[in-house]
């Protein structure tokens, strides 16, 4: 195998493709990326999970593939000077030169790293990298990190019609985006669960202005964006009927900036630690938020002006879960919907169409 390419274009190859390589493996070739030099040059990371295949233009000499250690054939090229790195390989010695650096390094059997899963593609969906890049990140938080219920471990992306909508929910709270989508291949309405780890690495690699094709096959997912493809398995199971999880007949209903309501939130939330623990209490009045602690190292208070009237309501609530919603949240003005001091929170826009939901449920408070 022998092939030249710019360092640059390399490096970001080897970047992508590392972020699905195992970081210890009973399986040796996990541990490093596969390099095929063939009608273009692929590299491929694949932990049995999550594989990412980063496609760069070089010029080829010699066809052939390897398996080379991710992290040291990244550090060679990343420590190399700005120049073209030609790189060429025979049984399985490896030499990488680039200026007046010269490396000779081994690398192992491309046979022994296993096979991308193909995806058949049954349905799939279109639509620009800027609008999925934040519909991932303004509901990623929300994934559950329990494994006794693997389906929530993931997001549900749900098509009907020309809308995508992307769920998390976590047993403490909700998150929802909804966007209209460029074009839908197959039969809608249809859905699916892809892991929270696969889409904080979309998120990632959803870094340019290009449109992103998802396609849906019997037991993977595969996003295509350029030159960089990802696939992962979907989660089986029932995922939460969220649309009867969220209460949407509430009583007592007030507005706010989400800007002002953060800040006062973070202002109370400096006395509260991993440590010293405690719920903010809200009081929701006449124009007006109060927002009180209590923890070891003492108590903090703010007030937040608001539209409407809370009629008195009091409220707690676990001040990350809160601060997480809001900071999500893409619109300056927000909705709070509730029913009773014990039943959850609904944050919507104030105005415009409900592209998000964002729902927390309140914490115990005891009395005072």
């Amino acid at each position: 195998m022998k092939f030249s390419c710019e360092k640059a274009l390399l490096l970001s190859a080897i970047s992508t493709a590392s972020r699905a390589v195992a970081v210890k493996s009973s399986i040796p070739a996990l541990e490093g990326i596969l390099i095929e030099a063939g009608a273009q040059l692929r590299l491929t990371g694949y932990n049995l999970e999550t594989g990412i295949r980063a496609s760069v233009p070089a010029e080829i000499r010699e066809k052939g593939s390897l398996v080379l250690s991710a992290r040291l054939f990244g550090e060679i090229v990343r420590k190399m000077p700005d120049d073209v790195v030609v790189f060429s390989s025979e049984n399985y010695t490896v030499n990488i030169k680039c200026g007046l650096s010269e490396f000779n390094i081994l690398g192992t059997d491309p046979e022994e790293f296993p096979e991308l899963p193909t995806v058949d593609q049954v349905n799939g969906l279109t639509l620009p990298q800027s609008t999925l890049r934040p519909m991932i990140s303004q509901t990623l938080f929300a994934v559950s990190d329990n494994e006794s219920r693997p389906v929530h471990t993931g997001s549900l992306f749900e098509v009907e019609g020309d809308t995508l909508t992307i769920v998390s929910v976590d047993g403490y709270r909700l998150a929802l985006r909804r966007e209209k989508v460029g074009q839908v291949q197959g039969a809608a309405p249809f859905s699916f669960v892809v892991p929270g780890s696969a889409l904080s690495e979309v998120e990632k690699i959803c870094a340019g202005e290009e449109d992103v094709t998802i396609s849906q096959g019997a037991r993977h997912i595969l996003f295509q964006t350029g030159d960089t493809v990802l696939v992962c398995r979907r989660l089986e199971g029932e995922f939460l009927a969220y649309r009867n999880a969220i209460p949407r007949t509430n009583a007592i209903k007030v507005e706010g900036e989400a800007r002002t309501l953060l800040q006062s939130i973070e202002r109370v939330s400096l006395i509260i630690n991993d440590k010293l623990k405690s719920p903010l209490r809200c009081v929701f009045g006449d124009g007006l938020l109060s927002i009180t602690t209590k923890t070891a190292i003492g108590d903090a208070a703010d007030q937040c002006p608001i539209t409407g009237d809370g009629g008195g309501l009091e409220i707690g609530f676990n001040n990350k879960y809160l601060m997480d919603a809001l900071k999500a949240a893409p619109a300056e003005k927000l909705r709070l919907e509730f029913n009773s001091g014990v039943a959850p929170c609904v944050i919507l826009p104030a105005e415009g169409e409900e592209n998000f939901i964002y729902m927390v449920l309140p914490v115990r408070l005891k009395a005072n």
